[in-house]
């Protein structure tokens, strides 16, 4: 397996395995409480995230597939691509961060949530790792906040922004006495 895709799927798992740590330490029946009336419950982060990585999800899977058939070249460098840049600032919980109303949960289960989310990881592993040896680092899309990414950039994203809710979880179970 190519270098940078390796590293990018070790950085989804790993981000993944902090998640799921996070969400055991805080008990089952905590787990719908919100810490604060303003502050999401566990359940609410995790349909948070599932909604935000189907979002992703969709907009990272349809450049990839137009670049393919437009004869995406094969990626030519090794050096590393998951930004710290990118998870410094997002895993940075001092700086309040509201989710846009696409993103906002809606009050679904935690386990449909938590399927979703393990559904979408699943797909964007596959894609991921089909496109292994590709210059995915040609494939640049803007983020509002964060400016133009390559699609390196993009799953940067999405494991920091599960780390920045692996510390909202921590500060919940916390809050709750967990």
């Amino acid at each position: 397996m190519h270098p940078r895709t390796r590293e990018v799927l070790d950085h989804l798992d790993d981000t993944r395995a902090a998640l799921e740590r996070a969400v055991a330490a805080v008990p089952v029946a905590l787990r719908d409480t919100r810490p604060a009336p303003e502050s999401w419950s566990v359940s609410e982060i995790i349909e948070h995230l599932s909604l935000v990585e189907a979002r992703v999800d969709a907009l990272v899977l349809g450049h990839l597939a137009q670049a393919r058939a437009a004869g995406l070249a094969a990626e030519p460098d090794t050096s590393t691509v998951v930004s710290q840049a990118v998870v410094k600032d997002l895993v940075d919980r001092t700086q309040v961060r509201v989710a846009s109303a696409p993103s906002q949960p809606t009050g679904q289960p935690l386990e449909t949530s938590w399927a979703k989310l393990q559904a979408e990881r699943t797909t964007l592993r596959s894609a991921v790792a089909d496109a292994d040896g590709l210059a995915l680092g040609t494939i640049v899309i803007p983020h509002q906040r964060l400016g133009d990414l390559d699609l390196y950039g993009w799953l940067s994203f999405i494991g920091a922004h599960e780390l920045r809710h692996v510390a909202q979880i921590a500060e919940a179970g916390a809050a709750l006495g967990a």
